[in-house]
């Protein structure tokens, strides 16, 4: 085949070019660029009350094997993680990220005047409230309310379920529940709806009506924006054919566009492991364990981990003794991990669990899980966290 010298020349400049093109140009060319410092949070709700001990193991306290004779986990199997501590062994994902520097354990996180209803627990941590204090908004509904008051596009927030946590409910401003973007803006174009919006009429006298035709406008609008985001990044990577396995799928292929959201929010459950706690409690982990592992390689793959945070939490941790059928009942204290390539400190964040200071059989708190909320508002989200909090609480020195 002939080929003129000056188009030969034309070509050859071009893939020059294009081989000296910068890694994030490179990116731009595939539609999956997502600037760096966009920061995102992922919260992990374990629903049920997790057993923290069994979580994050005292494999070397004797107290520990008195007080569980049958359900502790044993010492040969717990996957070390210090001297003192190791790891439950179906959590292997988060074993190797502590060994990757990507992990970070909170150990006594907690509250004063714990409750131990998983109802009123949850609320408390969702709302960010006192315990004697009843809030109708969630800690990350006030920070939409904070950040988002007159945005065009109110998807700041997404959780990954049928229905909305307390948790991200503010004033006025409310995340979006969705399990599937597609599905979701299916739904909402229905014609039905389409035909009602078209029909609306404001009526001064009806306030709670026009504000459910904001809403479903809304929710119209956010769910066409959701999935022309959603489209354009697809994962290679093999999640899980489990819920949160797709869920976390779900909030991955998100992230990695360009999308305005900066809350993920998905739960996972139940750990509520009253009787025959170990088979749950295992099965749970793995599902946990095997759908983090994709998630995390999918953002490594596209450089998106060092700006995205995963919290864990559960709205208590479990009693320090075993009951008499092979699970655990209603305690305090609990652990926290935080997953992420920006964290400022990593590992073990504090001390362990004292057996020998329990309170009524129960662990003590040493940190207030809102100090965690404090940190993550002031230092990852950009936020005024005693404004949404209402109150100041100490800084944490993770991020």
């Amino acid at each position: 085949m002939l080929i003129h010298r000056r188009r030969f020349l034309q070509v050859g400049s071009l893939a020059s070019a294009s081989l000296m093109l910068p890694k994030f140009l490179k990116a731009m060319e595939q539609g999956n660029f997502v600037p760096p410092g966009n920061k995102v949070l992922v919260v992990v709700q374990l629903s049920g009350g997790n057993d923290g001990l069994n979580t994050v193991v005292p494999y070397r306290n004797d107290i520990y094997y008195k007080l569980r004779p049958q359900l502790g986990i044993r010492r040969n199997d717990a996957l070390a993680l210090n001297d003192e501590l190791g790891i439950h062994p179906a959590l292997k994902t988060f074993k190797s990220l502590y060994d990757d520097g990507s992990l970070g354990v909170l150990n006594n996180v907690g509250y004063p005047n714990p409750d131990r209803s998983h109802f009123r627990s949850m609320d408390i941590w969702q709302s960010a409230s006192d315990s004697k204090d009843y809030w109708g908004t969630g800690w990350l509904g006030r920070f939409l309310d904070a950040q988002c008051k007159g945005c065009d596009k109110p998807t700041q927030a997404l959780e990954i379920d049928d229905t909305l946590s307390l948790a991200l409910k503010g004033n006025d401003v409310k995340g979006l529940a969705l399990t599937d973007p597609q599905r979701l803006y299916g739904a909402s174009n229905d014609r039905y709806f389409r035909d009602l919006l078209a029909k609306q009429q404001h009526d001064d006298e009806h306030h709670n009506v026009d504000y459910l035709y904001k809403t479903m406008a809304e929710t119209i609008s956010s769910a066409g924006y959701i999935q022309q985001q959603f489209k354009t990044y697809k994962s290679k990577e093999s999640y899980p054919n489990t819920e949160l396995g797709k869920n976390m799928k779900t909030i991955a292929e998100l992230i990695m566009t360009d999308i305005n959201t900066s809350v993920y929010y998905v739960s996972h459950g139940s750990f509520d492991t009253h009787v025959g706690q170990q088979n749950q409690q295992q099965r749970l982990f793995s599902q946990l364990s095997d759908a983090l592992a994709p998630f995390v390689a999918d953002l490594k793959k596209n450089h998106r981990f060092e700006d995205v945070l995963v919290m864990t939490f559960s709205e208590f941790g479990r009693r320090v003794a075993q009951n008499a059928s092979g699970g655990t009942d209603h305690g305090t204290a609990n652990n926290m991990f935080l997953v992420g390539g920006g964290l400022k400190e990593k590992g073990i964040l504090n001390d362990g669990p004292n057996l020998t200071d329990l309170k009524d059989g129960d662990l003590q708190f040493k940190v207030d899980f809102k100090s965690v909320y404090a940190t993550l508002l002031k230092k990852w989200l950009g936020a005024d966290d005693a404004a949404i909090l209402q109150q100041s609480y100490e800084h944490l020195s993770f991020i």
